[in-house]
């Protein structure tokens, strides 16, 4: 476990008149911020040393401490737990680090939600290795947030405070580009990402602005509906797009979160499922949860496929699922980094058959998704970690260690 840094405040700082140890602008000056004017530098003095991850963690985290903020107002905030990212790396190198930060205040239309449990998807380990290039830094990571609303901001009468909701990925978009304006919001180029570009569930408490925010249907846990608000409505819009229907034959590349999600709406619309996926562990679950059958990576369904949804982010895999697709079928990519697609020869394109990524969701997309989830009902699997052991979640997650989901059970106090 790291050792836990204080939120503002740094051992052996100046005591006031009340015998309080206040916090040194030290770090603030060796984090990048700008010398106060009354302080003059002089030739005999000492180089600042180079930033460190602490001074990084204290004073860039949210958006909450800026050089605009006041050790005065640093040292009243209220403290919270979480993993933070000072920069990228891979997993097995441990990057997140556990620390005391300041909570957040939610602003005019946002909602501060205590964390009860946040499910770790791949776009995280996306994020924590650098696949997906900084956008926040440091970050917390996590977009599958569960918990209750535990205060307002001035603007913010949606939810009242104790109503249990759920963060997800898309964070924010414009509401005015050509594609907020069509429906399509999830293609807005300023949209914002919980646990990308804004700081996520990692952590006991996180913002949200509350139009972003899902109500959560009665019987399901948290552990449980955690995974719902990506690997779930993900795996959804992934089905949606794919025009997969009653009858029709469904092929899964890679079986993790997503897919054991996802097979069960498929099943519940009438598709017969074909699981493909590497790990035998993941082919069992495939089968537990109904499909008609399923092979390793190197093997082929027993029948042509309508549709195939591709949740490994394998470039090959592309390939492959053209081979044994159906003429005018679809391949629908899940995920949001993959590797390089092999060259393609057209005669597996040709027939109009078609290749589609899926970039992340709408509203309602989630909206329709919680209620079917509600209606059929799905039942995920998960495997809990607490909060303080998110790195090893991760690692399990790129090892392909987990059956279902993994969840982070995150326990914040008042």
């Amino acid at each position: 476990m790291c050792t836990s840094l204080s939120a503002g405040q740094r051992p052996g700082g100046p005591k006031n008149r009340k015998g309080i140890t206040a916090p040194t602008i030290a770090p603030m000056i060796n984090a990048g911020f700008p010398t106060p004017r009354n302080e003059t530098s002089s030739p005999t003095r000492e180089p600042s040393p180079a930033p460190t991850t602490a001074s990084m963690i204290r004073f860039a985290i949210s958006g909450v401490i800026s050089h605009n903020t006041s050790l005065r107002e640093t040292a009243k905030m209220k403290a919270m737990k979480a993993c933070i990212l000072p920069a990228p790396g891979a997993v097995e190198s441990k990057p997140l680090q556990l620390a005391d930060v300041p909570r957040p205040k939610p602003a005019e239309a946002e909602i501060l939600v205590r964390v009860h449990a946040c499910a770790v998807c791949r776009t995280d380990l996306h994020v924590v290795e650098g696949e997906l290039a900084p956008r926040k830094s440091p970050v917390i990571p996590g977009h599958q947030v569960v918990g209750v609303v535990e205060e307002c901001g001035p603007a913010a009468a949606r939810f009242r405070p104790g109503a249990r909701v759920g963060i997800p990925w898309l964070r924010r978009t414009c509401g005015v580009c050509e594609f907020c304006r069509s429906g399509r919001e999830n293609l807005c180029e300023r949209a914002e990402f919980t646990g990308w570009t804004a700081d996520g569930g990692y952590a006991e408490y996180a913002l949200a602005p509350q139009d972003f925010v899902y109500a959560l249907p009665e019987g399901f846990g948290d552990l449980h509906v955690a995974p719902l608000l990506c690997a779930g409505i993900i795996g959804f819009r992934t089905l949606r797009l794919s025009g997969i229907g009653s009858g029709g034959r469904l092929g899964m590349y890679g079986f993790g979160a997503a897919a054991h999600v996802a097979i069960q709406v498929a099943r519940y619309w009438g598709a017969e499922v074909y699981a493909i996926t590497r790990d035998p562990r993941h082919r069992q679950l495939a089968l537990d949860l109904g499909a008609v059958w399923a092979g390793g990576s190197d093997d082929q369904p027993p029948a042509p496929l309508d549709a195939a949804l591709i949740f490994a982010p394998a470039g090959e895999l592309v390939i492959a699922a053209l081979r044994v697709l159906k003429r005018g079928g679809t391949v629908a990519l899940g995920g949001i980094h993959m590797t390089p697609v092999p060259p393609l020869d057209y005669g597996l394109l040709y027939h109009e058959r078609v290749v589609r990524s899926v970039a992340n969701n709408t509203r309602n997309d989630g909206e329709d998704f919680l209620k079917i989830a509600a209606a059929i009902p799905i039942r995920t699997e998960v495997r809990e970690f607490p909060l303080e052991r998110a790195n090893e979640a991760l690692q399990a997650l790129k090892s392909d260690a987990i059956r279902g989901a993994a969840v982070l059970r995150v326990s914040a106090t008042s």
